[in-house]
């Protein structure tokens, strides 16, 4: 789990992507100490400015400029998926730390490369499952580590939302950009959660379908069950038009249960509830409910932060992001088998 304390650290950040995220993720170089936003890059050069404007930094709608420059040792990579492979390896071949956003790459091959370069020369590769930082899940893990509800029997996941108008024309509708639909774009991070809780699968079989946005052939909905070697199940449904935004993650183990709901925002309330299996004594469980803004991103970056401060893997690696890409598309191989 991402550690309160603020890492001692200093780091000279550049931002490759000024869109949806890029406008998510950079505020929270304002909030730690030991950041300074540089360079903001976008080929729109007014989405770029936008940003940099409100860092007092510089603009520019060439990604090269930033891995150009000395005096940034970090990067902060949120393109389309299509372009992550090219500029991690081009930041860290420079002995740039690099957060990138998930997926991690289109392909294995990709993200097998990233990792190497990160190895050769001797940077951080974190991939953005910022969903291990949301307060809620994050007290899962520690809560299951603690042993609270015994060995895992089975988790259940439902992670949907409803799309916008327009969807169709987004680049993650556009198999040219990313390597597979709504489970490559969101579902990924249940999967990712899946590999935190149970570890290794070694068998995992899906289906999908495309049934109501036209971005065939791309997925709008994937269903997926995971096994793990001791018979633990992981299930997930991955949706696209679930009509009204929904995130739902219960963990099952021997001794009770731990059941999150919401992310915020359109999710709803974050909540976790923790009950214990209760054979001869009244039920009872305990809800906490985590209000307020969005923190994940803040201790995600903060994770980061600290694991280059201490010279390890952190939470959600390279390795992960590798991981995960490689389950996704074990889903696809499953589903394109019938």
């Amino acid at each position: 789990m991402s550690n309160s304390i603020i890492p001692s650290i200093n780091l000279k950040v550049g931002l490759i992507g000024a869109g949806l995220q890029g406008k998510r993720r950079s505020p929270v170089l304002k909030q730690l100490p030991g950041n300074e936003l540089v360079m903001v890059a976008s080929k729109n050069i007014e989405e770029s400015a936008k940003i940099a404007e409100s860092f007092n930094c510089e603009a520019t709608d060439r990604w090269q400029d930033i891995i150009e420059r000395n005096d940034i040792n970090a990067v902060l990579i949120c393109t389309p998926p299509n372009l992550h492979a090219e500029m991690s390896i081009a930041a860290m071949n420079t002995g740039k730390h690099v957060l990138c956003e998930k997926p991690l790459a289109n392909t294995v091959e990709e993200a097998n490369a990233m990792i190497d370069a990160a190895r050769n020369n001797n940077v951080t590769l974190k991939c953005g499952f910022n969903h291990r930082h949301h307060p809620a899940i994050s007290k899962a893990k520690e809560s299951f580590d603690n042993g609270i509800i015994g060995e895992i029997n089975y988790i259940r996941c439902v992670y949907g939302i409803c799309g916008r108008p327009g969807y169709e024309t987004e680049w993650r509708a556009d198999p040219n950009v990313i390597s597979g639909g709504h489970l490559m774009e969101q579902g990924i991070h249940a999967i990712d959660l899946f590999r935190w809780f149970l570890g290794d699968f070694d068998k995992v079989s899906g289906y999908t379908s495309t049934r109501f946005w036209e971005m065939s052939p791309l997925e709008d909905n994937a269903f997926a069950i995971l096994r793990t070697t001791k018979g633990q199940i992981a299930s997930l449904h991955s949706s696209l038009t679930q009509w009204k935004n929904q995130f739902i993650f219960e963990i099952f183990g021997q001794d009770g249960y731990i059941i999150i709901e919401g992310l915020g925002g359109g999710y709803g309330t974050e909540k976790l509830t923790i009950g214990k299996r209760a054979f001869y004594e009244p039920f009872k469980d305990e809800t906490t409910e985590f209000r307020g803004s969005d923190i994940s991103w803040l201790e995600e970056w903060k994770e980061f932060m600290q694991a280059i401060a201490e010279k390890r893997e952190p939470i959600g690696s390279g390795y992960d992001g590798l991981e995960a890409l490689k389950l996704v598309n074990a889903i696809y191989q499953s589903a394109n088998k019938g």
